[in-house]
């Protein structure tokens, strides 16, 4: 198989990057191969459907940018096609006045990065939703909605394929032929430009291209707790005051599109990169080197690794989840909490050399072949202004050279 462009993963991100490339090279041929039987089977339809608003990011991050730009362009593409929105909105609460002071640092980055963000007080915060509480003062985000991450997935391949893209279900990638070739469980792919997009594999993928040398990923799995009541116990997503020298925002309640109501997630680490169900895909490599570093974070105690990881095994226990989540509203049936939603795995870089999660977007790339190392959340709000700027930065016009680059 012949293309102008192949792209590996079928998820939001390598969807995205299709459609950015047929709004730039209408007449060029794109395929995309997927390993699994239908797009957003893992990180794109398994995450909380959330359109975040882009203030928890400092200016200078290209996640500050990408989640503005992205929230808008998404309820864009929603409104285009018909597909379901929930503009709910997002408070971040307090419980002490050191987590005040954080607050005020949010409201700070967000309107360094252009966002609609501002501080509230107990009174303004009880006229948004009566039933949430917070220590005198909270942080509102009138931007932030819910999305179906499934639908909105499906409607990108819809919109790929309809436009020429040639979308090739289980096809697995195995390994690098050649310059410009891979083979696949299906046959030999050949490409003027590879662009790797397969998530919990792109450090690997990257490595056999030359690139992602001082990365690997490091999974995390996410659990959300969902509210079977008939009631509507809150009506905008309530998230606490995270700790900001970490990737993760902390057990929050998330208003789904259709309005009910969820807790989570976990961030519990994983023993292999698709460590969903007890031991379903199991594989004995990734566990010994998943492990190895794990235990390296553990034992130097990095970013707070050891109790980060001790904390969130607690967390398969539901009373231990839900009273984390408790402190956040006045009232509500904690006993509805009683169904867990279906995990997800967080594909979270390692930098090996310094042992810290990286934050960021990484890409890598030449003239051949361009690979997404981290497109670590909120990567589904930033996915179609994130892909443009991929594809403007490595692939437009030959913006390549026979130099690598790589962007952070």
């Amino acid at each position: 198989m012949k293309t102008d462009f192949l792209i590996i993963g079928a998820g939001v991100i390598g969807l995205g990057v299709a459609k950015a490339l047929q709004e730039r090279y209408p007449d060029k041929s794109i395929a995309i191969i997927e390993k699994e039987k239908d797009v957003a089977m893992h990180a794109s339809g398994r995450n909380s459907g959330v359109l975040h608003a882009g203030f928890y990011y400092s200016a200078d991050s290209l996640k500050a940018r990408f989640t503005r730009e992205g929230n808008a362009r998404l309820k864009v593409f929603c409104n285009e096609h018909g597909l379901k929105t929930n503009p709910c909105g997002k408070v971040v609460v307090a419980r002490n006045d050191m987590e005040v002071e954080t607050i005020y640092e949010l409201e700070k980055r967000g309107e360094a990065n252009g966002v609609d963000v501002r501080v509230i007080d107990e009174k303004k915060l009880e006229s948004i939703d009566p039933n949430v509480k917070t220590h005198r003062f909270a942080l509102y985000s009138p931007t932030t909605a819910t999305v179906d991450p499934k639908e909105v997935t499906r409607k990108l391949k819809e919109t790929v394929t309809g436009n020429g893209a040639n979308l090739y279900l289980d096809t697995k990638y195995l390994y690098r032929v050649g310059h410009k070739s891979i083979k696949t469980s299906r046959g030999f792919f050949e490409a003027e430009t590879i662009i790797n997009c397969a998530g919990l594999y792109a450090d690997k993928i990257a490595k056999q291209f030359d690139f992602g040398k001082n990365y690997t990923i490091v999974p995390f799995k996410g659990i959300y707790l969902k509210y079977s009541g008939g009631d509507r116990p809150i009506a905008t997503s309530v998230y606490p005051v995270p700790n900001l020298k970490n990737p993760f925002l902390g057990v929050h309640y998330t208003v789904t599109v259709d309005g009910s109501v969820k807790i989570g997630p976990t961030a519990i680490p994983a023993f292999w990169r698709e460590n969903y169900n007890g031991f379903e895909n199991f594989d004995i490599d990734e566990l010994m080197e998943i492990v190895w570093y794990e235990a390296k974070l553990f034992v130097t105690n990095r970013f707070g690794f050891r109790s980060l990881a001790l904390e969130e095994f607690k967390k398969y226990s539901k009373s231990h989840l839900v009273s984390l989540a408790l402190d956040m509203v006045k009232m509500i049936d904690e006993k509805k909490f009683d169904q867990w939603s279906a995990p997800g795995i967080r594909a979270q870089l390692l930098d090996t050399s310094t042992l810290e999660l990286v934050q960021d977007f990484i890409v890598e790339g030449d003239e051949t072949s361009v690979h997404i190392l981290n497109a670590v959340s909120p990567a589904f709000t930033c996915s179609l202004s994130f892909t443009e700027w991929v594809v403007d930065k490595f692939i437009l016009k030959g913006a390549l050279n026979t130099k690598k680059l790589s962007y952070t």
